[in-house]
């Protein structure tokens, strides 16, 4: 196997601080059943759902080398196979008559494999992070790989290798947004029709206290009044963009900086960050008096929790 930059390929390790609830328990299951039954995975949901850690917590758990790769409405076939980047030389020199040198220079252009080549060739696990912010086209190459178990590449690729066989340890797990999420584009069926999809929701109450307590380090009991604001936003339809857990993380650390690690959920400030973070987070628009509203409304979800 040729030496890899430490950013191609990332080492199957439990992420730090995850929160293993029934809840995460059961996807991570689910999807690891399809995986090991040889299907790609594909987490749909929107954002702040934990698709992407979701999806790298399933890796961990197949054990393989993991690439990362992320959907980009820029990117082209060989962002994801390979292309030509640079030059390679070589040089003869021949003296065999003392008196005459002679020296022949050859230039050509250097072929490097991308991430999805690699996963192929040694069977890594590959996430595709928002692939469908990346244009239909692209992903073309994709059709083959999983379902044909083979990758077509370029005939200029040097050694003249025109097919990949997949590695039978190669495993695939894609995550997306809704198709209304601006950016996004329409997946191709042919595509959609290879993964199977599980579409997440938010987290239930306690997995969201859980991340909470476990990713800003703050009492249980914090944790569950910030939660409950942040779910009462959610669920009042007030917000133009729905607040998501990690609107929580972000009010629980600024609280435990500001506050010195002692957080009362009875302060003026506990109200404040609340506003601050909530309104920034879920305005659309940013006009002053969406803000203001949403702002009031979030006071009245804090005075309700003290």
């Amino acid at each position: 196997m040729p030496v890899m930059e430490e950013a191609t390929v990332i080492k199957p390790e439990p992420l730090p601080n995850f929160v293993d609830s029934p809840y995460t328990a059961a996807l991570t299951e689910q999807a690891l059943t399809y995986i090991q039954t040889g299907f790609p995975v594909h987490f749909r949901g929107p954002t702040g759902c934990g698709k992407t850690t979701l999806a790298l917590h399933v890796a961990s758990k197949l054990g393989n080398p993991v690439v990362l790769i992320h959907g980009d409405d820029e990117a082209t076939t060989s962002d994801l196979v390979g292309g030509e980047f640079g030059y390679s030389m070589s040089k003869i020199i021949d003296n065999f008559i003392r008196t005459v040198l002679k020296t022949r220079e050859d230039v050509q252009r250097r072929w490097v494999d991308n991430r999805l080549t690699l996963a192929c060739r040694y069977g890594f696990t590959l996430i595709y992070d928002e692939y469908t912010r990346a244009r239909p086209e692209a992903n073309n190459i994709l059709l083959s790989v999983l379902q044909e178990k083979i990758l077509d590449l370029p005939a200029r690729r040097e050694g003249g290798e025109s097919y990949l066989m997949i590695h039978p340890n190669f495993a695939a797990i894609f995550t997306s947004n809704p198709e209304e999420y601006a950016g996004v584009h329409l997946s191709q069926d042919a595509l959609r029709d290879r993964l199977v999809t599980i579409d997440l929701d938010y987290f239930d109450r306690e997995t969201e206290v859980a991340i909470t307590e476990a990713k800003a380090g703050v009492e249980r009991a914090v944790a569950e009044k910030i939660v409950d604001v942040v779910r009462g936003l959610r669920e009042s339809g007030k917000a133009p963009l729905a607040p998501t857990v990690r609107a929580a993380i972000t009010i629980a650390k600024v609280l435990q900086l500001r506050s010195n690690g002692y957080v009362d959920v009875r302060s003026p400030l506990f109200a404040a960050t609340c506003e601050d973070v909530l309104a920034s987070q879920t305005s659309r628009t940013g006009k002053r008096q969406e803000r203001e509203e949403l702002k009031q409304y979030v006071r009245e979800l804090v005075a309700k929790r003290r």
